[in-house]
């Protein structure tokens, strides 16, 4: 969430701000509701002045008309009073809503553009490769080596569920691995994060945990919700702390399982893994100062393109459209890998995002530090996907297949597969 001063006095910006994202609000409603709280708020303290005034002059002997009057008086204050603040908690939480819904402000350098398509390609990794045979995408791979199955999941959980299966169960577990010796080593704190989180800290983060529109599964009645991220949970850890940021930012890396409703999701590019309704994932989180978050973005985009790199799989790195962040981003990068069985030739898939979200989660969340100058002052939150297990399973079967159907382990899986290939 943007300081409500900030939007009042920077109307003409966030207006284009909003247009460069491609979303709905309205900033003037803000700038309204601003200015009609604050008028309420010296209302309801000149009342509470004046009945501290009122008190003062009950003390001492007094005549007893006198102190009657005193008494109604300090009676009809305190109805004015309940009053004036009934109607300040209303303006507030109406001030609140219609903030929440404006995103926040994205980096002067950041594409201007509707769509992913207009992200912008700032960088490629490793060689694409190529068959001497017809490459195959994962699904047909899995089915002919046993090890996803797709038809069964959908019999028993619905469409876009999965099962793993043998040598694809012990990829994933190696993936986490690998994943987290290398975050430990960054000096990362490693987590397992709960699956469900509170209504209130998803909407802090910056998730929508309700209506059609939302892409996360509501618990009804519980007032919580089914994870899409560890981000959520990563980012409500220190909901409504003060944090002691003098010994550097702080790292932290969960394993959670992700829930998505994926509405609307179809077509070839969404086929087999590559959206489904739960995968596993391992996220990034950091709380830092305002003034290292710029360079904190590139070390996580680095830390992504470790991973990647140590798995021998070519990828490309996009600087993301305003259009295509999401609305607490200031600055996102995606990573995508090349998958062979993507389309008719191969194309790019996306594996992680990366994105500085400056103070605006927590605003939202309540997460400060001390400044050096001694003032109290909002942390700034990054967080980054340090893997996607699904997708790299995706990358891996599909980058290193072979002619007889039997798939390659990546040198650094190796140690943890136990194998150095998949084959029947």
């Amino acid at each position: 969430m943007l300081d409500f001063k900030f939007i009042k006095d920077n109307l003409d910006a966030i207006r284009e701000n909003i247009k460069n994202r491609n979303v709905s609000a309205d900033p003037e409603k803000v700038a309204v509701l601003y200015d009609q709280r604050n008028a309420v708020l010296q209302e309801l303290e000149e009342l509470r002045r004046q009945r501290n005034e009122n008190a003062g002059k009950m003390k001492g002997k007094l005549d007893p008309a006198v102190r009657q009057g005193l008494i109604d008086e300090g009676k009809a204050l305190k109805e004015k009073i309940a009053a004036v603040d009934e109607k300040l908690t209303v303006l507030a939480e109406d001030l609140k809503q219609a903030a929440m819904l404006i995103p926040n402000m994205a980096h002067p350098d950041a594409p201007i553009g509707k769509e992913d398509k207009d992200n912008m390609e700032i960088l490629r990794s490793g060689e694409i490769p190529h068959f001497d045979f017809k490459a195959r995408d994962h699904v047909e791979l899995s089915e002919a080596m046993d090890l996803i199955d797709f038809e069964t999941a959908a019999r028993v959980s619905g469409a876009k569920f999965y099962y793993l299966k043998n040598e694809a169960v012990l990829l994933e577990l190696a993936l986490t691995r690998y994943a987290l010796d290398l975050l430990r080593q960054k000096g990362f704190t490693i987590t397992l994060t709960p699956d469900i989180a509170r209504e209130e800290i998803a909407e802090g983060i910056g998730f929508n945990p309700r209506g059609t529109e939302s892409n996360i599964y509501n618990l009804e009645g519980t007032g919580t919700c089914l994870v899409g991220t560890a981000e959520i949970t990563l980012g409500g850890y220190h909901a409504g702390q003060m944090l002691d940021l003098s010994k550097g930012p702080i790292l932290m890396a969960g394993v959670s399982h992700c829930f998505r409703r994926e509405a609307g999701a179809a077509g070839q590019y969404s086929k087999g893994l590559y959206r489904v309704h739960q995968f596993t994932k391992i996220e990034m989180f950091v709380y830092c100062r305002e003034e290292e978050s710029d360079d904190l973005l590139m070390t996580l985009r680095s830390i992504e393109e470790e991973i990647f790199s140590g798995l021998d799989i070519p990828f490309r790195v996009v600087d993301t459209c305003t259009g295509d962040l999401g609305g607490p981003a200031y600055r996102k990068y995606d990573l995508e890998a090349w998958m062979p069985g993507r389309g008719d030739e191969g194309d790019w898939g996306e594996v992680t995002s990366t994105s500085n979200c400056t103070d605006y989660q927590a605003r939202r969340l309540g997460i400060r530090y001390k400044g050096d100058d001694g003032k109290n002052r909002y942390v700034h939150t990054l967080n980054g996907t340090a893997i996607a297990i699904s997708r790299a399973i995706i990358a891996i079967m599909e980058n290193f297949q072979q002619a007889d159907g039997s798939i390659r382990i990546p040198e650094n899986l190796i140690p943890y597969m136990g194998m150095s290939e998949i084959k029947r």
